[in-house]
This record gives C-alpha cells, structure tokens and sequence, in this order.
C-alpha cells in the first residue's frame, strides 16, 4: 500500500485521540497526491492545523471512515450501496464533496505502435476477448493485462465506464497501486493498463481513446476539460456529518480559489 504522511506525531503513533485541530485523511492513491499538497499549503496557513494523509484506494478509506478511523475518505468513485447501508446500520449520516475531476488515461509501453483504441477494443482487450496486438493494427505480440486490486476506485470507474459494468478477464494482473501500473507497464513491451491523468510520465505511452469509433482525442487536461476525452470521473471527499463543523476549515480551503488552483497546477480537473 502506497503510504504518504505529511506530518505524524507521537499522539497517532500511540493511538491516543486526534485533538480538535487534527484531521486523518485516507483512501484513493488517486486523489494522493492533491490531498498531500493542499494539506501542506493549509497546514502552512494554519500553523495549529495537523493533518495526516495516507493512501491504499478508495474501498479503504471508505471502510476506514465507517469504522472511525479517518476523518474524511478519498475516493475515485462514488460511495456504493453496500457501504451506505453499513453507514445507516450505525447510525451514521456520510456526506460528500467533489473536490476535483480526473481524466484516466490508457497506458502502454512506449515502444507500442498503436496509437488509438476505441472504447469496444478496450473492452475486448481488458475483458480478454482480443489477446493479441495485431488484433488491434500492432504488432504480433501478447497483450499483457495490468489492472487495479477490487479495492480501487479507479479499478470500479473503469469497469463501469470502458467495461461498461462486465468482468475484467480473470488472468489480468492486479496491482496494488497506480506506481505499480507504471512501473509494470513501462518494463513490458506488450502491456496495457489505465493511470489517472496526473501520474502520465515519460516512462509510459497514452493513448487517444473514442467512444463513438470516429473522435478520437487524447487524454490532456484541456480535452478532459472540453470533454473530447471521454473518460473523465469526480473525485470526493466523504466525511461523517457529524463532524462537518471539524473539517469545515480543510474542506472549505480544498474547494477556495487558491485550493482549487492546486489542484489545476496538479494536473486535475478544477470542479469551476
């Protein structure tokens, strides 16, 4: 599980109560890295302010802000059934923010000479009905399938978007984090998998995606923002009810003009 702590103090190591002041947040390696950095910029505006962030995917945030041990849950896709009712079971009213939008992008290695893939390919080739690159118009070559753990907000949005709601083929290799994508991905000539858009790095190759079989766009920021690029989703912020007046203060700055802006300069989609 991919773990970042911004500030971690000898309270939380001893398991002792969080003071007022004190947030925990947890869940979507997704939403990681804008949590992080408008934590930092809000602890730095609010010398008393401590807030700790820590990763693992959306269904363990989730689970960790059911059982009280987070303050607010990051998620890359909305809050199931299941969960809402295991929230009433208890007595718990959860309430949720969008606090930005995401574009997933379709990686492969870089040495991969295709280029574009419409939504029904994606869904052969992650659902193992076409194997083969030359399928597709590449090269003969097995395709190698790299997907997230079930525990992954990423992994539900893109089974119920590319997928549209059918089972990934059984064979496919999951991964425990978006790193772990990247680094499997860029070491294999022959694999495919799917980042959120702010992890693209040169290790890896985009593709441009159509869900129509005619417009094809690549996934940038601007084409998520003009919606050509079809596969975009919201992220959030669940947090119990109770406790709104706590994170009132982190969550008002995360949706104010200059959290919002860090969000853009991250490379995430503002939500205005």
């Amino acid at each position: 599980m991919k773990t970042t702590t911004l500030l971690l103090l000898g309270w939380l190591l001893a398991g002792m109560s969080t003071p007022m002041n004190a947030q925990r947040i947890k869940g979507s390696d997704t939403v990681l890295p804008i949590a992080q950095q408008t934590a930092e910029r809000f602890m730095a505006l609010n010398p008393d302010a401590r807030v700790t962030v820590t990763g693992g995917g959306s269904g363990v945030g989730i689970s960790a802000l059911l059982d009280k041990t987070t303050d607010i849950a990051m998620a890359s896709r909305a809050i199931k059934f299941g969960e809402q009712m295991k929230a009433k079971a208890a007595g718990e009213d959860l309430k949720e923010a969008v606090i930005a939008y995401d574009a997933l992008a379709v990686v492969v290695h870089p040495s991969n000479p295709v280029g574009r893939l419409t939504r029904e390919q994606l869904e052969g080739i992650f659902r193992g009905k076409i194997t083969n690159w030359k399928e597709v118009g590449g090269e003969d070559r097995k395709i190698v399938v790299y997907s997230r753990e079930t525990s992954s907000g990423t992994y539900e949005f893109f089974k119920e978007s590319v997928l549209k709601n059918k089972n990934y083929m059984s064979s496919s290799l999951s991964m425990p984090a978006t790193g772990a994508i990247i680094q499997s991905v860029s070491q294999t000539r022959g694999a495919i998998g799917y980042v959120g858009l702010a992890y693209v790095s040169h290790r890896i190759k985009t593709l441009a995606v159509s869900y129509d079989g005619q417009h094809f766009a690549e996934p940038s920021l601007e084409n998520a923002v003009n919606k050509t690029y079809p596969i975009v989703r919201p992220l959030y912020y669940y947090y119990n009810a109770k406790d709104s007046a706590a994170v009132a203060p982190l969550m008002d700055f995360i949706l104010s003009d200059q959290g919002q802006e860090i969000i853009r300069r991250s490379g995430y989609i503002p939500v205005r």
